[in-house]
């Protein structure tokens, strides 16, 4: 699975002015949506470090196309930055500060101010229609068939294939071609992945990594917390900082007179392989409770890359580095695991979980994804390794009451040539994470690349759906899928999900999914 690395933004600041002139008809459709949002202050969108988007862009995925208001966070220097000057140039105002008190990167250990629960999403789904009381339900029936047949039918999606197409604001659906089929997802499971993760951990949910102190021995223990997100780079970009712990722990070991340790690393986190049965892999690293940077070996931050064979090893000689400049002598790490008695020397913490999720769908970041999945098996009380994971995958949808017939979660990346997941899933999942009752599960929309402008459709949709169509690709040999929402041309809001299998030409099924998706566009 290829996942091509993000643009430097101000090439996307040149995608702008051809994404108005796309959406801004919806915008008049649409009767500005974020203007309908009750109780809600309309402002300016702020930099607010928290994971909640306004109901408008998040319920929906308009991120573009119904004035597009952000909540800053690690990567405010990226898409959610290049998204605020593109909404502030629509003369709208949307947005809302949701009231997080105090910048909570989550780099330092401490958790800051708890935002407050996002705004209710029903004035975006209802907005639609006009009244806040009757949502206009899309049209659908031999219209859309007569529309989606042809295309579905092209031979560059292969052998198989199966579509469905609901409204997201109803649930109803408009059209389905082999909706209950299970075929291989590829990298749409990571939508499923980010469900799960999200309802059984929380958007607010932080990962720890800490340092601790074995009082007897001075053994100095890097515990892992399951975080592929921490960095050693300089600038920590808004992500956990080891070289914030590393001058933290620095700093606690010199006030009890400790200048020289034993360091150690303590993985028992995780259970099982490290290694994705896929093996050595340039597009995962071994999955392992600590590590940095992914632990890529280049200065990527995204897509396949060179990784590290021993990311805990890694990672603790870099903290060994890191502690030595701070003047803590330490001698050679190895593992080990941290007892009760340990004394907690320093913490740094994940941005919320809602972040990691944004990054793992835009970027489609495998290494995100199966740290979520275990995650989730550790929430749900199940063996985290692969299958375990998997099966936390599997057993949490189930709770949410989605169909999980045919379903079968073999990772948490969609690597898994054996993974299996239905049209109906996919779009039974985005409707889920419209639902106004459930705002914890906006960022599975809001993560959701924008078509020709961020992620892994920066280099598609070069028509009239750029900044339209939001929508998780996948990708693996003889594989095409593609599953998001879209903004037809009366403003409806449509959830959609394309799997096609024995494909032979990955750019030609790419063209006729992208066609697909365009279609409903109008």
């Amino acid at each position: 699975m290829v996942v091509p690395e993000l643009r430097p933004w101000r090439a996307a600041r040149g995608h702008m002015a051809r994404i108005a002139d796309s959406v801004r008809p919806r915008l008049r459709s649409a009767a500005t949506v974020a203007g309908r949002l009750r109780g809600t202050r309309a402002t300016r969108p702020q930099p607010v470090r928290t994971w909640q988007y306004t109901a408008g862009a998040a319920t929906v995925g308009l991120a573009l196309a119904a004035g597009v208001v952000t909540a800053a966070g690690p990567w405010d220097s990226g898409q959610r930055t290049a998204e605020r000057e593109w909404a502030a140039a629509q003369e709208g105002t949307g947005g809302a500060d949701h009231g997080r008190t105090s910048d909570s990167s989550g780099s330092s250990g401490a958790a800051g101010g708890v935002p407050r629960p996002a705004p209710s999403a029903a004035a975006v789904l209802t907005g639609l229609g006009g009244a806040a009381t009757s949502v206009r339900s899309a049209p659908g029936g031999p219209a859309l068939a007569g529309l989606l047949d042809p295309l579905m039918t092209d031979p560059a999606l292969g052998d198989r294939r199966a579509a469905v197409v609901v409204d997201l604001a109803t649930g109803r659906r408009l059209y389905g071609v082999g909706a209950d089929d299970p075929l291989t997802p590829a990298s749409t499971t990571k939508i499923a992945t980010a469900v799960a993760a999200l309802s059984a951990l929380g958007a607010d949910h932080r990962l720890a990594t800490r340092a601790v102190l074995e009082p007897d021995t001075r053994e100095l223990i890097l515990v892992g917390g399951g975080d592929p997100t921490l960095t050693a780079r300089a600038d920590a970009g808004g992500w956990a900082s080891l070289r914030t712990l590393a001058a933290s722990t620095a700093t606690a070991l010199k006030k009890r007179g400790v200048n020289e340790v034993t360091l150690s690393y303590d993985t028992s986190l995780y259970a099982g392989s490290e290694l994705h049965p896929i093996g050595v892999n340039e597009n995962l690293a071994p999955v392992t409770a600590l590590m940095v940077d992914e632990a890529r070996t280049d200065d990527s931050s995204s897509g396949p890359a060179p990784r590290t064979a021993e990311p805990a090893a890694d990672a603790t000689r870099r903290f060994a580095d890191l502690l030595n400049a701070q003047g803590i002598r330490t001698k050679s790490p190895g593992p080990s695991k941290a007892t009760a008695r340990a004394l907690p020397l320093a913490t740094v913490t994940s941005p919320p979980l809602s972040d990691l999720v944004e990054r793992m769908l835009t970027n489609s970041d495998n290494d995100i994804a199966e740290h979520l999945a275990r995650q989730t098996a550790l929430a749900t009380g199940v063996r985290p390794d692969f299958t375990g994971g998997g099966e936390a995958i599997q057993r949490q949808l189930a709770r949410l009451g989605l169909p999980p017939a045919g379903a079968a979660f073999r990772d948490g990346s969609g690597l898994d040539r054996s993974d299996r997941l239905t049209a109906h899933l996919l779009t039974a999942l985005l409707v889920t994470a419209g639902d106004p009752a459930r705002p914890d599960l906006r960022p599975v929309l809001t993560g959701l690349p924008v078509a020709g402008f961020t992620g892994t459709l920066t280099t598609r949709y070069a028509g009239g759906a750029a900044g339209i169509v939001r929508a998780k690709t996948g990708t693996l040999t003889g594989v095409n899928s593609l599953a998001g929402t879209v903004v037809d041309h009366q403003g409806h809001v449509l959830a959609f999900a394309f799997l096609a299998s024995g494909t032979t030409d990955p750019e030609a099924a790419q063209r006729a999914l992208d066609r697909a998706a365009t279609a409903l566009a109008g």
